[in-house]
């Protein structure tokens, strides 16, 4: 899916007028704003107007914070956009359903360069932070994910993260007035989900993301578990510290989830869609039998509220309507 760059002419005349374009008026002119972001650091001097966001989360924070009039390109949807944001995001153009090519992200002009995910900050993905910083532009990415999404993890992500890029992103556009109210009116929807949702003891949850050979689950450090933290229910892989750790079905069977949530992708693998994830469960002989199953003990979620952003609230919401319909059955 990542789209190979290779060093072009084209690519070089880029480069060439973004660094002529996008070179600060005083050199030596101090940085308004520096936050230590992973293994780097974002520093500017004046608040961007030229942003480029990589990733669909990223994009949606920075149209919750009404910066669509400081965007020029955004890429790698997952989805669709959130409704509330949809009128602002038809403003900002797309560059890419999914990675951009490093020169059409240059061809913006850009003054700041946003992504979620380690990967697109690759030769792989679009180009390296280290690229972009050469040419003078700043590059943030999502503190949840300064790793792999594969690595294990030593801590789980928090809400408090998300708050944080929330608080981090608004610094960097001088909004922060802008970023405490988005980060309040999060925490409020969360503790209307909580008082929701009054679980069973020891209720446990699958997610379940992709694919129906070996599938990939939620384990306990990503968005998932955030949502089970935060309703006091338990992630049946409460004991894997990477994200998205890839089972077999026969231990899916042994932990006998209570609940079973279907990420609901639109791109077009095996076993990507809500469909074919429950024609699996219905016809796999093993699986059929699965209380949770047997009862239709499942709900569907989305890509984006399964991966960390803004969505992952919107996950919770969700998950608490749900048990809270199990527990008036």
């Amino acid at each position: 899916m990542f789209r190979l760059w290779t060093r072009t002419s084209s690519m070089l005349l880029c480069a060439a007028a973004l660094a002529a374009c996008s070179a600060p008026a005083t050199e030596s002119a101090p940085p308004r704003v520096t936050i230590p972001n992973c293994d780097t650091e974002v520093a500017v001097s004046e608040p961007p107007k030229r942003a480029v966001s990589l990733n669909q989360s990223t994009t949606e924070i920075m149209l919750s914070l009404g910066l669509a009039d400081r965007m020029v390109g955004t890429a790698t949807w997952t989805d669709p956009v959130d409704p509330a944001l949809a009128a602002d995001n038809a403003r900002v153009p797309r560059l890419s359903d999914n990675n951009p090519s490093f020169e059409s992200v240059l061809a913006t002009e850009p003054d700041a360069v946003l992504g979620a995910y380690r990967a697109v900050f690759t030769d792989e993905g679009v180009a390296s932070r280290e690229r972009f910083a050469e040419l003078g532009v700043p590059t943030y990415l999502s503190p949840s994910n300064c790793l792999p999404e594969e690595a294990p993890l030593g801590e789980p992500v928090e809400l408090d993260d998300i708050y944080r890029e929330v608080r981090e992103i608004a610094a960097i556009f001088d909004v922060t007035d802008r970023g405490e109210a988005l980060v309040a009116q999060l925490q409020q929807r969360v503790a209307a989900a909580r008082a929701k949702a009054v679980p069973a003891q020891d209720t446990s949850v699958l997610f379940w993301f992709a694919r129906t050979e070996s599938p990939y689950v939620a384990g306990s450090t990503g968005s998932p578990a955030i949502m089970t933290r935060a309703l006091g229910v338990r992630n049946a892989y409460d004991d894997v510290t990477s994200m998205w750790p890839q089972v077999s079905w026969e231990d899916v069977l042994a932990r006998d989830p209570d609940l079973l949530v279907l990420g609901d992708l639109t791109r077009d693998g095996e076993g990507d869609s809500l469909a074919a994830k429950q024609e699996f469960l219905r016809t796999d002989p093993a699986m059929s039998r699965l209380p949770a199953v047997a009862a239709g003990d499942w709900m569907p979620m989305t890509g984006t509220e399964m991966n960390i952003s803004l969505r992952t609230i919107t996950g919770i919401e969700r998950l608490a309507d749900r048990l809270a319909e199990l527990e008036r059955r």
